[in-house]
């Protein structure tokens, strides 16, 4: 065998390990099935990728296109999966209550911004900043609670998050009064609007995704999510704070669901505690997952989250073009999510590592 294809066969092997190739050849099919569609219906084939600006009479000249909404839309199954990521890392185990703590969080920031009891104002009650800072602080607490009954109680992640995600709407029900408290002002709006051309939402994504990889590679705290996350015995016994570990964790990503809460309330310019953040839970582990991160904890890819995040998104949008309903998109989601699993179960990668030396072999 020549060099050139030895080197050639090593790329495309290396090219195959990497965690981004999972997302990125389900986000090529989704391409793929648009192209189809669009074909076959008539119009033009490439118009999945066309962007261009358009002049509305409310956010003035921005960018429009499928790509743009997808980016849109997607920005807060993006924003969770983040700190989903960070959880499942270090826990072996997913927060199946930031939905609802995103509809808690959005609900005490709107209720601080009308003031209690109020179900629609123009003039904000408090300072703008005290209702955003309020409902980052309330997502942060919620993450507190359930790093609390992980790190310190040992109790099974789904096991504690599950407490929240019943509880956590009705709370936001509680403190708005029963009541969809609507903030009827420009100030607050921005968040789930335009800033210039481009979707706040899309910014405030790129904002998190910045800062989080920044912290995590400036400082020693990636390493130590992934040690505690291999082998949290180890990982104490080489001198970590595994369960100091494990709790800041949750309490990130509550913060990431008190963000992910504002935007989405701030879409509707107010805080329906039923529908805020409804079922984006398991976008948010479907992200993490198609991302190529294992769901056992240890390494983990933010980039690939990110990646998977979108392509969710861009898989609803297509299965709304295809005319599927709102009511049967999720039952598509969830075959997704088992051929997912199947694929990184240990049986089916121990058959593919056999595949791939029987190969070897075969071509020495």
């Amino acid at each position: 065998m020549s060099n050139e294809k030895k080197t050639k066969e090593s790329f495309l092997a290396r090219i195959r390990k990497s965690p981004l190739f999972l997302p990125i050849i389900a986000l090529i099919l989704v391409m793929a099935v648009n192209i189809i569609h669009d074909a076959a219906t008539g119009a033009n084939p490439f118009g999945f990728f066309i962007i261009r600006l358009q002049n509305t009479t409310s956010n003035g000249t921005i960018l429009y296109g499928r790509i743009i909404d997808i980016l849109n839309r997607g920005s807060e199954a993006a924003i969770l999966a983040l700190g989903m990521t960070l959880v499942v890392s270090s826990s072996a185990g997913t927060d199946i209550s930031v939905g609802s703590v995103m509809s808690l969080s959005a609900s005490f920031c709107c209720m601080l911004l009308a003031g209690y009891g109020v179900s629609s104002t123009n003039e904000l009650a408090v300072p703008l900043f005290v209702g955003i800072l309020g409902g980052l602080l309330m997502g942060c607490l919620c993450g507190c609670f359930n790093g609390f009954l992980v790190a310190h109680l040992h109790i099974q992640p789904m096991v504690a998050t599950l407490i929240l995600y019943s509880a956590a709407r009705a709370i936001g029900l509680l403190l708005c009064n029963d009541l969809i408290v609507y903030i009827r002002n420009g100030s607050y709006g921005i968040f789930g609007s335009f800033l210039g051309p481009i979707p706040t939402p899309v910014i405030i994504t790129a904002i998190c995704v910045c800062v989080l990889s920044i912290v995590l590679k400036k400082t020693a705290l990636g390493l130590y999510i992934q040690s505690v996350g291999i082998n949290s015995k180890a990982s104490r016994i080489a001198g970590l704070n595994s369960k100091r570990i494990i709790f800041l964790t949750y309490v990130i990503c509550g913060l990431f669901a008190g963000i992910a809460g504002i935007v989405n309330s701030s879409r509707i310019t107010s805080a329906d505690s039923n529908n805020i953040g409804l079922y984006l839970e398991m976008d948010a582990i479907l992200a993490v997952a198609l991302g190529g991160n294992s769901l056992g904890g240890g390494k983990f890819s933010l980039a690939g989250s990110i990646v998977g995040a979108y392509t969710i998104q861009a898989i609803t949008t297509t299965l709304y073009a295809l005319g599927v309903s709102t009511d049967q998109a999720p039952v598509f989601k969830a075959i997704i999510v088992i051929i997912i699993v199947a694929i990184q179960s240990p049986p089916i990668k121990a058959y593919l590592r056999k595949r791939n030396a029987a190969k070897e072999v075969a071509r020495v």
